[in-house]
């Protein structure tokens, strides 16, 4: 039997008792099965669980490590992938209701990407249904019902990979993928104290995942540390010729024999600007963490207060392209009335809305993105990362809706504007806020600075222990 202190290890020390013959895939899968079908279910954190698959897989990967062909740091790894990346052995509902009986007869990219670098696929996770493209205003916006957070069960685990956020968080799985348009990462990965990374627009192919919005979604890993993200990362980034707007990046992250991160020889020290107006207004349990966090990052970094981010009107900007380009992605299910089943009450009118959107408001939207590049490019000349709160809050009560939590709290943030000019961010846990919630911290890069951002994360990491921290038993 294996303890549940074990499914909470960091993927590069699993790896590392794989490797020595310590701990049997077999034996790690059958235990991440069984805690999927019970904590995972209890949370609402589970699509659909595939456990003949699971267990088909890590008896070839325990059979080839045996045999020496051990493939990395991944070879064994039980995962869970959000319920809108393809699948041939079990449905593919995009978490809502016209979809729950969908299949396709291939695999996503980074299902085929993760299998050959040996990693175990156990099960596709909730998420709010068609990622949020609809709208909506509550946790139970999904036919899995509200997910939620296993640090506080009433409180929702964040959206739209909502059940990334909680599998991983509970040790359902040992790193899950997510998606993100605008905040779907960093939001779950605060929400529920884990280390995520949204990758640069084009970094990691997004063949065989539902589109949102083409220009916006992005892919990328759930984790419970920096390290691990990067792990992920490096196994399914790349140029796919499947996904024209995926790219190949030379400055992937490096790592030892053991999974660690090489940090470069003569690495400079990073130039850090918090961003003005992004925590001043914040709880103040969140204004508390994140100030503490810089000054952990004062070890790492120069850190420069007050930086502004360029004037452009990232909100609407935002808004424009996902309504006009999801009602693009869902024109049929809109006109054939079935939004009439979602569970969002949102949702199930915001479609025609959306259609509504002229061509004339989508092409000053995407025009905009240069300018805010070029302006972007330019203030990264000045620091080399961007610093904020992953969020202005904890969790949402899933009893509630979202304008109701939290009244007259309100700050800047850098998610909408980040995605829009498409560069990476990685979320990490810094402590802990109003009803025992977990707060995070998130660090936003240039362009292709995934390596950056994950060495400046594990430093902060290596001097912290927010991330090790476990969320009381469901």
């Amino acid at each position: 039997m294996i303890p549940v202190e074990t499914l909470y290890a960091p993927v590069s020390e699993l790896a590392a008792q794989i490797r020595a013959g310590k701990l049997s895939p077999v034996e790690l899968t059958e235990a991440y099965l069984q805690r999927l079908e019970t904590v995972g279910k209890r949370l609402n954190a589970v699509a659909y669980v595939m456990r003949e698959t699971a267990l088909k897989e890590a008896r070839q990967a325990e059979e080839e490590i045996k045999r020496g062909r051990y493939r990395g740091p991944l070879h064994g790894i039980p995962y869970g992938a959000k319920d809108l990346c393809a699948t041939r052995e079990a449905p593919t509902t995009w978490g809502a209701a016209p979809y729950k009986e969908q299949r396709f007869d291939y695999d996503a990219t980074v299902v085929t990407r993760l299998r050959e670098a040996g990693a175990i696929l156990i099960g596709k996770l909730a998420m709010i249904e068609l990622a949020g493209g609809m709208g909506y205003n509550q946790a139970d916006a999904s036919w899995t019902g509200a997910c939620r957070t296993p640090w506080n069960t009433g409180f929702w685990s964040g959206g739209s990979s909502s059940g990334p956020g909680a599998a991983t968080a509970s040790a359902c799985v040992a790193f899950a993928i997510g998606s993100e348009t605008s905040g779907s990462i960093i939001t779950p990965a605060a929400f529920c104290g884990l280390s995520g990374l949204r990758p640069t627009y084009g970094a990691v192919s997004r063949h065989g995942a539902m589109a949102l919005s083409w220009t916006l979604d992005k892919l990328g890993p759930m984790c419970r540390s920096a390290q691990d993200a990067g792990l992920v990362y490096a196994a399914i980034a790349g140029r796919d010729p499947l996904d024209p707007t995926s790219r190949d990046n030379a400055a992937m992250p490096r790592f030892s024999p053991d999974g660690r991160l090489l940090r470069r020889r003569g690495a400079k020290r990073l130039r850090v600007g918090v961003l003005k107006d992004s925590y001043e207004k914040a709880q103040p349990e969140v204004n508390k963490n994140f100030l503490a966090s810089v000054e952990v990052l004062k070890r790492f970094a120069d850190v420069e207060l007050d930086v502004k981010l360029p004037e452009f009107p990232y909100g609407p900007s935002v808004g424009t392209i996902v309504d006009a380009e999801g009602a693009s992605a869902f024109r049929e299910l809109i006109e054939s009335g079935r939004v009439a089943e979602l569970a969002s009450p949102e949702g199930r009118v915001g479609g025609f809305a959306a259609s509504l959107v002229t061509a004339v408001d989508y092409l000053h939207a995407m025009r905009l993105r240069a300018p805010m590049r070029r302006a972007w490019a330019e203030m990264f000349k000045k620091v080399d990362v961007l610093a904020a709160p992953s969020r202005a809050t904890v969790s949402y009560p899933v009893d509630k809706t979202f304008d109701k939590a939290y009244p007259g709290i309100g700050a800047a943030s850098p998610i909408g504007a980040s995605n829009l000019v498409g560069v990476p961010a990685v979320s990490v846990p810094n402590g802990f806020g109003q009803h025992g919630l977990p707060t995070g911290i998130q660090l936003v890069g240039p362009a292709w600075g995934e390596r950056e951002l994950l060495e400046l994360a594990v430093a902060y990491q290596s001097a912290t222990d927010w991330h090790t921290r476990r969320p009381p038993e469901p």
